[in-house]
C-alpha cells in the first residue's frame, strides 16, 4: 500500500472501505501538504470540491470591508470544510488559511455524493463529523457571548492543548484572532496566567503548568 492510501485508509470518513473501494478513493482524491500560513482557499475559487484536514491545524475567516480579519473557526485534525452544499457548508466570502503544516486530502463533489451511493455509512460519518464541528463552534459562539477574554483565552489553549500540554506553532497575534481581542491584549493576558504560574511560554510555543487552575479560569 502506497503511503496516499495508507493515509486514506486512516481517515475517519474512509474507514471499512474494500480495497477495490480504496483503490478507486486514491483515484479521485488528491493529497497535498500545505505549508504554514499558505492561504489555499480564496473567495473567488468557487469550485466544488471537499476538503479533508488529515493533518494540522486550518483557519476560516473573513476579511471586513474595513480590512478587518474575522476568525469564524479554527479546524483540526479530522475536519470537513468546502463549498458543499449537501453538508450546507457554504465558503463564498471565506479564506482557508493553514495555521500549521497540513496534510489535505481533496476531493470533488460529485466524486463524494458518489461514493455515498454505494457506502452510505460515509454520509453518517459526514453527518458524525460535521455535527462535532457545530458543537464547536457553539461552545466558541457562548463563550465569545458570555465570557470575558482571560476565561476566552484559557477555555482555548485547553481546548487546542487537549490531551498534550503544549500548543506549538501559533502566535499571540493567531490566539487573539480566535478569541475575537486584540494582540495586545492576549499578550496581556497570556502574561498574567504566566505570572499565576498556570502556562510556560516560550517562542511559538506554550506549555499548560497547572491544568486545573487554567480550567478554573476558563470556567469564571
Amino acid at each position: 500500500m502506497d503511503e496516499k492510501m495508507r493515509q486514506l485508509s486512516t481517515m475517519e470518513l474512509f474507514q471499512d472501505l474494500s480495497e477495490k473501494e480504496q483503490e478507486e478513493l486514491d483515484r479521485i482524491t488528491t493529497m497535498s501538504t500545505v505549508r504554514r500560513g499558505k492561504v489555499f482557499y480564496r473567495p473567488e475559487e468557487l469550485g466544488e470540491v471537499l476538503f479533508i484536514l488529515k493533518q494540522g491545524r486550518v483557519q476560516l475567516y473573513r476579511i471586513s470591508p474595513e480590512g478587518k480579519k474575522l476568525v469564524i473557526t479554527t479546524l483540526e485534525e479530522g475536519s470537513l470544510f468546502g463549498e458543499m452544499a449537501l453538508l450546507g457548508q457554504q465558503m463564498h466570502s471565506t479564506f482557508a488559511e493553514a495555521i500549521t503544516d497540513c496534510t489535505i486530502c481533496v476531493m470533488s463533489r460529485a466524486d463524494l455524493e458518489r461514493l455515498i451511493l454505494q457506502r452510505p455509512q460515509v454520509a453518517l460519518r459526514i453527518l458524525e463529523i460535521t455535527g462535532r464541528r457545530l458543537r464547536d463552534a457553539e461552545s466558541r459562539l457562548e463563550d465569545l457571548a458570555f465570557k470575558g477574554i482571560p476565561a476566552r483565552l484559557s477555555s482555548l489553549l485547553l481546548r487546542l492543548a487537549g490531551d498534550d500540554d503544549e500548543i506549538v506553532g501559533l502566535t499571540h497575534q493567531d490566539l487573539a484572532e480566535m478569541v475575537g481581542t486584540y494582540r495586545e491584549t492576549a499578550t496581556q493576558v497570556l502574561n498574567d496566567l504566566k505570572s499565576r504560574g498556570l502556562i510556560g511560554i516560550g517562542r511559538k510555543r506554550i506549555t499548560i503548568l497547572d491544568r486545573e487552575g487554567l480550567q478554573n479560569v476558563a470556567e469564571s
